[in-house]
């Protein structure tokens, strides 16, 4: 699973859609980054540009835009309504999916080091990257705005943590952090009152309201011995929100601010805002989505309304989006479409062109043709997430069984663990096929100088390794299935037990199919040590799954002649 980042910095220049295109267009010049929105405000004179992609290289665009800002964005000629203090105000990262904020951290310093070092500009870490907790807030960090920058500058405690501490006059100084990711996120009411909305936001808004005498809108302010307004703090933390009246559509909504979507999620707002518009007699009708949204977000919101419901979580991808889309009212307004709004999805390769998106009929017939690949790995890897796929389907039936209604959680956590496996497994599809391409990219390099003898010969090894231990890894995913398989034929429905015995056959297909190409594809590697750990490990698996399998089997065939007794 790719490592996401998102990048979103901000731009000193709003106005020339010449300058501003310069530095999106060096964004785009890196592969495996996504340029998702560039949005200008004149008035501010500031342009904030969102991209995402792995974290390498969304840092090497990050420079780039940087650098190309610091020749072309003139901050001593720079006017605008907006607080800022470099050509390259703001520059945040922020985790999407399989990175922990930690790691993110390290990818904004990094970055942060490069800007101050190649193109000496004064650099401040800030929120999680922040090296002390008073240049955790930017407010402190951009205070005295760039024209305060030649006497802050001087001073010892406002030291650049990277770059000179010097002032640049073009450029000014930029900051670099990592923060949670933010989700701008708006809750459709039936009514049109501003003044009950507004209501609603502050019963749940983090900072809450001021406390007031009788009417809570225009009764006098309470306040404390010192004089200073009581607060009364909202239900959520990390929420900031305010009430308004959108004459599109005719409603008044809540419009929130996640800051901290790991605190907060979006269906935890979604049921507040509906217990809060409750207690005031207001019903919410649907929510939608400003921007986008990680695309776990979804999938934890569609788990969360299916164990409200009590039923399985153990359902695809494709169902918990559905779930949440349509619990959480996402098309009350517009229509949804998840390719357009979830990050991962957005920057997803053409599913159409990936083995795991062929129909059955159409990737039989690509593994029929003159093609070497899909071959054996990727038709073991298939036939794995069909074993696990029977498995799952045994828990989410047994789950959902007549008279089994106190059990729904315990399959419902054998069907989870079954989902992941095939989604894996189903990775793996396309996997072992790019592995066996890289080994003919390989073999296609040029050999003419021994330079060139020297770095063919190290790709084609690297190449070959990898090829084992893609089908490897195929035989931990099939193995790990079994688990699920046996459990489901002890325990789940019985009238389902076949398909438990249908599944770990295919398992072990799986397993040994995989095996095979294992071994073939030691042939060449010169690492013997190397192969030798991978045969010996894929020798246990196969071992192991067959022992299990001899169990399943067992158990499958004295449940079905029990059956017809």
């Amino acid at each position: 699973m790719k490592k996401l980042i998102e990048c979103i910095p901000n731009f000193s220049e709003g106005r020339d859609m010449a300058i501003i295109k310069q530095i999106t267009g060096q964004i785009e010049t890196v592969e495996g980054v996504k340029l998702l929105d560039v949005d200008p405000g004149a008035a501010t004179n500031r342009t904030v540009v969102t991209f995402v992609g792995t974290p390498d290289e969304v840092i090497e665009a990050a420079f780039r835009a940087v650098k190309m800002a610091s020749q072309i964005i003139d901050m001593t000629k720079h006017k605008g309504e907006h607080p800022r203090m470099g050509a390259t105000d703001v520059c945040p990262l922020v985790p999407v999916s399989n990175i922990t904020m930690e790691e993110t951290v390290e990818y904004a310093r990094k970055l942060a080091q490069r800007i101050g070092e190649e193109l000496e500009i004064p650099v401040y870490c800030y929120e999680n990257a922040a090296f002390t907790e008073k240049r955790r807030n930017l407010a402190n960090c951009r205070s005295g705005e760039y024209e305060g920058l030649p006497v802050k500058l001087a001073k010892p405690e406002w030291k650049p943590d990277f770059g000179p501490a010097r002032f640049n006059a073009r450029s000014g100084a930029t900051a670099v952090g990592a923060r949670d990711f933010l989700v701008a996120y708006n809750i459709n009411l039936n009514t049109t009152s501003i003044r009950r909305a507004n209501s609603i936001a502050f019963d749940i808004r983090e900072s809450g309201r001021v406390m007031r005498e009788g009417d809570p809108i225009t009764g006098k302010i309470v306040k404390d011995e010192n004089g200073n307004p009581v607060i009364i703090p909202g239900s959520l933390k990390a929420v900031k929100g305010i009430g308004w009246y959108i004459e599109e559509y005719g409603i008044a909504q809540i419009s929130l601010n996640l800051t901290n979507i790991s605190i907060t999620p979006v269906h935890i707002a979604f049921e507040e805002a509906c217990k809060k518009a409750q207690e005031r007699g207001i019903r919410v009708t649907g929510s939608e989505l400003i921007g986008l949204i990680p695309l776990k977000a979804m999938r934890e919101a569609g788990k969360y309304f299916l164990r409200k419901q009590q039923r399985s979580v153990g359902v695809s991808e494709e169902e918990l989006i559905k779930i949440a889309v349509k619990s959480l009212g996402l098309d009350d307004l517009k229509p949804f479409n998840p390719k357009e709004k979830i990050i991962e999805y957005m920057i997803a390769d053409d599913h159409s062109k990936k083995l795991a998106g062929m129909n059955l009929r159409e990737f039989a017939n690509e593994t029929a043709s003159e093609s070497p690949a899909p071959g054996g790995g990727s038709i073991s890897a298939y036939v794995g997430a069909l074993g696990v796929s029977l498995g799952t389907m045994v828990a989410n039936l047994s789950s959902h069984k007549r008279g089994w209604d106190e059990r729904w959680e315990e399959f419902s956590g054998w069907a989870e663990k079954g989902q992941i496996l095939k989604d894996e497994l189903l990775l793996l599809v396309d996997e072992d096929t790019r592995a066996f391409n890289r080994i003919m990219d390989a073999f296609g390099l040029p050999k003419g100088t021994e330079e060139e003898k020297k770095t063919r010969t190290q790709a084609i090894q690297e190449a070959s390794k990898y090829a084992m231990e893609i089908p490897l890894r195929v035989m931990k995913k099939s193995f790990e299935s079994l688990e699920i398989i046996k459990a489901m034929a002890l325990i789940g429905n019985p009238n389902s037990v076949s398909d438990a015995g249908v599944g770990a056959l295919c398992a072990l297909t799986a397993v040994r199919g995989a095996f095979l190409n294992v071994k073939i594809n030691a042939s060449g590697i010169q690492d013997h040590d190397f192969i030798n750990k991978i045969i010996f490990e894929a020798s246990e698996i196969e071992t192991k799954s067959a022992i299990i399998g001899q169990e399943i089997d067992e158990i499958v065939n004295k449940k079905i002649l029990e059956s017809g007794n």
